[in-house]
């Protein structure tokens, strides 16, 4: 198997023939969770660039090894998005000194929030898909991951700002 494949399909979850993008994000999810439990929420911060800049070289690879410039089981663009969109549920979770995963409700509004975004691809996420190169395919899924991170936020304010006083 081609380095830049196992890069691309994250290990080869991306070879999953059906959903390999909804695979990829919830591959992502055990991922961060071990990433956060070896170097807080600060080992997540630097593991999405190092797989944004991997994620490059092997979407190149593997865009020039099948003809498409977007293969359908490159995930490691999902991965790095849905890092992202996890980054609230981490950093909340090292402020408040609880573990990350009793923040559950964040974890699946992460989740669902980039599935969301990285489907519709509104606004910014769709400009940056109709790129139609390597950068497009990373770059819609980092600005998804925003979105959804943003949605994470804004949800957890809703919770402890609103219904937690009321």
């Amino acid at each position: 198997m081609r380095a830049s494949h196992l890069v691309a399909t994250f290990g080869g979850v991306g070879n999953i023939p059906t959903a390999p993008g909804t695979w990829g994000s919830l591959a992502a999810l055990p991922a961060a969770w071990v990433l956060h439990a070896v170097g807080g929420a600060w080992l997540v911060v630097i593991a999405i660039p190092v797989a944004y800049l991997a994620g490059l070289w092997a979407t190149r690879q593997e865009a020039a090894a099948t003809g498409l410039h977007d293969p359908q089981h490159v995930v490691i663009d999902e991965v790095a998005g849905q890092w992202v969109a996890l980054l609230p549920v981490l950093i909340g979770a090292d402020h408040a000194g609880v573990d990350v995963l009793a923040l559950w409700p964040g974890w699946i509004a992460a989740f669902v929030g980039f599935r969301l975004f990285d489907i519709w691809k509104p606004g910014p996420v769709g400009w940056a898909d109709r790129r139609d190169d390597a950068v497009g395919v990373m770059l819609d899924d980092i600005v998804a991951g925003v979105m959804a991170a943003l949605l994470v936020v804004a949800l957890a304010a809703a919770y402890h700002g609103w219904i937690m006083q009321g």
